[in-house]
């Protein structure tokens, strides 16, 4: 009773009231220590120095984040597939951990619309959002304890965002796959990967197009490099399954 006490009286005093209400909305948990999500959402490129002397940013928050998401996400899924190996369990977590599927996510739950950010270069902004959501992991931790923030990643990130069945089975490895298939078929595959001219922090900063025998067959946006070519290679072939069913 006292700790809602607290809660409301700071919530209602504060001029950041409806960031802290989202913050209970989304994660179903009355904060207490508010500052701690304040510097969650501070990307190191908004960095200020406070009285102390210290830099404050939410670098610190993500690396504890970071530890603490692969900890709950390994257990889930060894509790999940107790008769798989590590390599299984070790490639699907590396699939709901990756840095692309991070950032969907924060723009899922619109983490993103609280973001405090100077970020101008696209090495600075392509890691983020993802980053973002490992800071906000790391603050319900500090704030309200493991037990807390595992049900936040199962119920916010499992249950609603994640198909584990679908995961599991299908191959997500676009580019291989492209680059497979025109060698095959004795056809060049060719990725153009450009900076994005728009670099503000909102928009994807890669822009790859995908030519096959100098003609461009797909185009995909990423927050990198990678995801930027595996989201046009994806186009492609899509593309070319479509061209291929109409020939027939």
């Amino acid at each position: 009773m006292f700790r809602n006490l607290i809660y409301h009286i700071k919530l209602f005093s504060s001029p950041r009231k409806e960031f802290y209400s989202y913050i209970k909305d989304l994660t179903g948990h009355s904060p207490i220590k508010f500052k701690l999500y304040d510097i969650a959402f501070i990307h190191k490129s908004a960095s200020y120095v406070d009285k102390m002397g210290n830099v404050v940013n939410n670098e610190r928050l993500e690396y504890l984040g970071d530890a603490i998401l692969g900890t709950i996400v390994a257990e889930y899924l060894y509790n999940r597939f107790p008769f798989k190996d590590e390599g299984f369990l070790t490639q699907l977590r590396s699939r709901v951990v990756n840095r692309s599927f991070l950032t969907q996510l924060t723009f899922k739950m619109k983490l993103n619309r609280y973001v405090i950010s100077n970020a101008n270069s696209v090495s600075e902004s392509s890691h983020l959002y993802g980053d973002l959501l490992e800071a906000f992991i790391g603050a319900i931790y500090l704030d309200s304890g493991y037990t807390v923030t595992k049900k936040f990643v199962i119920k916010k990130i499992f249950n609603q965002h994640v198909d584990i069945q679908k995961m599991e089975k299908v191959d997500n490895n676009f580019k291989s796959q492209l680059i497979e298939w025109g060698q095959k078929i004795k056809q060049d595959v060719e990725f153009k990967t450009i900076n994005n001219p728009d670099l503000r922090p909102e928009k994807m900063p890669f822009v790859t197009e995908v030519c096959i025998d100098g003609q461009v067959k797909g185009r995909g946006e990423g927050f990198s490099k990678k995801e930027a070519q595996q989201n046009a290679a994806q186009q492609a072939l899509e593309r070319l399954s479509v061209e291929e069913t109409e020939s027939r």
